[in-house]
């Protein structure tokens, strides 16, 4: 098979490498101008981290290991505690922050050098019975038997499946910033989540005494933008309980990201004849359960399962893309819902939290991450 890929990104390269690993024929496009090396660092539970892994990707050496997640209140009283040890344990990989730049090159390694194709902006996407044909902005085209939608957010292929407006706007956006700032949680395998009436504040140790921070504010597409954003943290969450007046006193303007958050409902089959989409493209959701990368990579491997067959069995390739949207429809539909609910919201009192023994917490998570997997 000839596979076509939108998109080099954590779900593009991921797709790649398992289709190549597979026998089938694959070609990249991206529409940077050269490989990316920005971004901050992002959240690898056990699922992402096991198809990492069955994908041959090591994350030996790069990252933070994360051990258990506390929820605090804005004044530094523990709502919930969870144990990622526990999870690694059971599922037999670790919970880990790792930047996009870290994963992006270990999914890169040992992938041939021309694979991606860089600066390539795809205008539209066509198909017959015989193949599918991508067209990009400097007019050329190419042709395979299958495309797969991996670019994002602003998907292009997804527009042309599903028309404009299909992807709205959240209620909140990300202030974040990968750090180095050397307070006692960024040496340690602790990630700190903290609600307040002020919005929400994330806390993981990415390793390289590099430290991930973020801030959930409400938010608008309409909000203008704050002049100096760093200085507007400091004035909303800076009278919080430690470490977070030690996280704004140590981070710079230079250090921040904005993204607002969006969403769509996911759908049943998301694409069409020989056209699918993977990630963002299909299942864009806010950040609040930290499994945008994880579900991501759950798509590529799932994709790669239903088409590791066709190149010497044969069979129908738009009936195997049709069982992969099956098959991972319910698992992301199910994070998507919750990932809706932001974390500024979930305000479990303290008190109410102290009557479910940690153990309980534990257990909870560890049947919650059983469902969000389909591998």
């Amino acid at each position: 098979m000839d596979v076509l890929v939108i998109g080099a990104g954590v779900g593009g390269l991921a797709v790649a490498r398992g289709l190549l690993a597979a026998g089938h024929r694959v070609r990249v496009f991206e529409q940077a101008p050269v490989h990316r090396t920005t971004g901050a660092a992002l959240m690898m539970f056990s699922n992402g981290a096991a198809v990492l892994h069955d994908l041959g990707v090591s994350l030996d050496g790069v990252g933070g290991r994360l051990d258990r997640i506390d929820a605090l209140t804005s004044d530094g009283r523990l709502r919930t505690s969870q144990n990622l040890a526990h999870a690694a344990a059971r599922f037999g990989f670790e919970s880990m922050a790792i930047s996009r730049r870290a994963l992006a090159e270990r999914l890169s390694d040992g992938l041939p050098d021309d694979l991606v194709r860089y600066g390539m902006a795809v205008t539209t996407v066509s198909q017959d019975a015989g193949g599918v044909t991508a067209v990009f902005a400097d007019g050329t085209s190419a042709t395979g038997d299958l495309l797969i939608g991996a670019d994002g957010h602003h998907s292009v292929v997804r527009r042309q499946l599903w028309g404009e407006g299909s992807v709205q706007p959240a209620t909140f956006g990300t202030w974040q910033g990968l750090s180095p700032i050397d307070i006692d949680i960024t040496h340690g395998r602790l990630h700190l989540m903290i609600t307040g009436k002020e919005g929400a504040c994330g806390l993981m140790p990415a390793g390289d005494g590099l430290l991930q921070w973020w801030f959930d504010v409400p938010w608008t597409p309409s909000d203008p933008r704050p002049a100096r954003p760093l200085e507007m943290l400091r004035r909303r969450f800076s009278h919080w309980a430690a470490p977070v007046p030690e996280v704004l006193a140590g981070a710079a303007e230079d250090d921040l990201i904005f993204f607002g958050h969006h969403w769509n409902k996911v759908r049943h089959v998301w694409g069409e004849g020989r056209i699918t989409l993977l990630g963002d493209a299909a299942h864009i959701m806010p950040p609040t359960l930290g499994q945008g990368a994880n579900q991501t990579l759950e798509d590529a491997w799932v994709l790669t399962r239903e088409l590791r067959e066709l190149g010497s069995a044969g069979g129908d390739p738009v009936a195997r893309l049709r069982a992969y949207e099956k098959a991972r429809y319910p698992h992301v539909n199910l994070v998507s819902r919750m990932a809706k609910r932001n974390p500024a919201n979930w305000r479990i009192p303290p008190m109410i939290g102290r009557l479910f023994p940690e153990t309980s917490q534990t257990g909870l998570l560890a049947r919650f991450s059983n469902r969000l997997s389909a591998a």
